[in-house]
């Protein structure tokens, strides 16, 4: 079977990674002349929205996915005209726009914090004054990372604040005193068999995640499963798909949710029985899902920027390097560390021992 791709970063390259041992190849639709993931398949490079290329890529590919969610919905609804594609064009088309995204929530029952769309300075000023400071405001579509959004504190921070993020259409969140930032990795097969890892603890500076640490009977699995449910469900969702939630007050808001997989869900390489690379690929090809068992105590760690040497990060027990074999650059991910240990203990130390190496 053949895969295709849109996109050809470091997410295509562990989907291409974790799909060779199943007898698949790969074809890539990227515009950079560097994809990273070029290396595990064929290269075609277009623009997303270049429909005679797009046709190249049906034509060649018996199932088409996507690595993330700046692909326009327009090109996955294209596609599905000549070859299945893997989330649907609804799903990237909801999850790419956070005004949706939220409204979504909003109608399954799914707290959220409070929000308003914003389409410009008077529509942000009136919504603060609903809503209060702090608060978030963020692009409807294409930020991540920390990108395309401003945090909110004081009246000063307001003024000016649409212009600043571009005069495009935004979205206001009140401010979540959270207590803890979670993640949940879920993935939905063709014929609905649905599949759960534990949630997982996640920490972010700069907006730009650092640490994923997996969790072991976390007593909120039910309430973030039965969440995801709800829009697997609603969606006609295949694939996987994460879902990120804020802790608060011994319950779940709902943060966003991403249609593929997912930074947070890295540790699922070395740490379960199946990685969600693996299970994408199972459930967009219609093969069954594999276990998301959890095989001792696992954390990610990113390298943003450089990866540490290579014998420095090899030579820490337990660790596992994932170089993505793209230019150094700054606030870039260019790879990150799994870790697996037989205990929590063990696996502190050795978040540790990874953390001095790319600590300044």
């Amino acid at each position: 079977m053949k895969i295709g791709v849109i996109g050809g970063g470091q997410l295509g390259r562990m989907l291409a990674l974790a799909g060779t041992p199943l007898g698949q190849q790969f074809a890539f639709l990227d515009p950079a002349p560097d994809a990273c993931a070029q290396a595990l398949g064929e290269h075609i490079r277009a623009d997303y929205s270049d429909r005679d290329h797009l046709r190249q890529l049906a034509d060649e590919a018996d199932v088409v996915t996507f690595e993330f969610e700046s692909v326009p919905a327009e090109t996955v609804a294209f596609l599905s005209q000549f070859v299945p594609v893997f989330p649907n064009a609804e799903s990237l088309r909801i999850a790419r726009d956070r005004w949706f995204e939220k409204s979504m929530f909003q109608d399954l029952g799914i707290p959220t914090p409070e929000f308003a769309d914003i389409q410009s300075q008077d529509n942000l000023d009136a919504a603060v004054k609903r809503i209060g400071l702090p608060a978030v405001m963020k692009t409807r579509t294409l930020g991540y990372d920390g990108k395309g959004q401003k945090v909110l504190r004081h009246a000063e921070d307001v003024q000016g604040a649409f212009a600043e993020l571009g005069n495009v259409p935004c979205i206001l969140e009140g401010f979540v005193p959270f207590t803890g930032e979670v993640s949940l990795i879920a993935v939905r097969g063709r014929d609905g068999e649905t599949a759960f890892y534990p949630l997982v603890h996640n920490t972010h500076e700069q907006g730009i995640l650092r640490l994923s640490i997996a969790s072991t009977d976390h007593s909120l699995q039910g309430l973030a499963e039965d969440y995801a449910s709800r829009v697997l469900k609603q969606l006609d969702y295949v694939g996987v798909l994460a879902f990120e939630f804020f802790e608060i007050d011994g319950g779940l808001k709902a943060n966003e949710i991403a249609p593929r997989v997912h930074n947070s869900g890295h540790w699922t390489i070395e740490g379960a029985e199946c990685s969600q690379f693996e299970n994408h690929l199972r459930a967009i090809a219609g093969l069954p899902l594999g276990s998301t068992a959890k095989l001792g105590e696992s954390a990610m760690l990113n390298f943003i920027g450089e990866v540490p040497a290579v014998d420095k990060v090899t030579a820490i027990s337990d660790c596992h390097l994932h170089h993505y074999g793209k230019a150094f650059k700054s606030g870039r991910k260019v790879g990150h560390a799994t870790l697996r240990c037989a205990d929590a203990a063990t696996l502190k130390a050795r978040i540790s021992d990874v953390q001095r190496l790319i600590q300044p």
